[in-house]
């Protein structure tokens, strides 16, 4: 019986073994099946997609161009009604289509300034400067026109500025030396005063 004994329980331990082997087998296969799929291939972050910031660009035209060579001298201002504001760009307009861009519609809005305030005078009567009239003060009885057509604010800002043009290195004169070779004025310093507020009006008015 003894031997018996022996025998079984030795059957049994190598039994109990091979299933003890076998079962942790399976186990360490359960453990390490999944445990060799945790590796998985590492993500690849890529960067958040940039958002472009359009420029938002002012068409307006930079006060260098404006007024390239400085103020000189004290500078006035005066309140602009409707009326005076549609004037400047009358001149305004009429020198982009002279192709004489910002400087030249700066010195032809000082100018009328100057001249009018930027209103479009009649006859005067007894303050009237000779036979003076218009946006620029333009007299007929030296050639400038009618009557009719100084008084039309188009006809006078072509009239100065094709006078300015035919002034060699305008653009580079103060303005209010360019002012004067067309105007010649008893005050030829006196449209120095308006160069600030006119570089600022154009600005205003040059894309309406």
């Amino acid at each position: 019986m003894k031997t018996t004994f022996t025998a079984v329980t030795e059957a049994s331990f190598v039994r109990k073994t091979a299933l003890g082997i076998a079962g942790l087998a399976f186990v360490g296969g359960a453990v390490a099946g999944p445990a060799s799929h945790a590796f998985a291939a590492p993500v690849e972050h890529t960067a958040p997609a940039m958002t472009t910031v359009a420029q938002v660009t002012s068409d307006k035209p930079a006060m260098d161009k404006l007024v390239p060579h400085g103020t000189q001298g004290a500078q006035s201002e005066i309140s602009l009604s409707k009326e005076q504001t549609d004037n400047a760009k009358a001149i305004t307009d009429t020198a982009k289509k002279l192709g004489m861009g910002e400087r030249g519609a700066v010195i032809a809005v000082a100018t009328s300034m100057q001249e009018s305030k930027l209103e479009n005078l009649g006859h005067l009567g007894d303050m009237n400067d000779h036979d003076s009239l218009g946006l620029f003060q333009q007299r007929p009885s030296s050639g400038w026109g009618t009557p009719e057509q100084i008084t039309d604010p188009t006809y006078a800002a072509t009239a100065f500025l094709s006078n300015l043009k035919q002034v060699d290195g305008w653009q580079d004169l103060p303005l209010t030396v360019a002012a004067q070779k067309v105007q010649v004025s008893a005050f030829p310093d006196a449209y120095a005063q308006w160069e600030n507020q006119a570089a600022h009006i154009v600005q205003d008015v040059w894309t309406k």
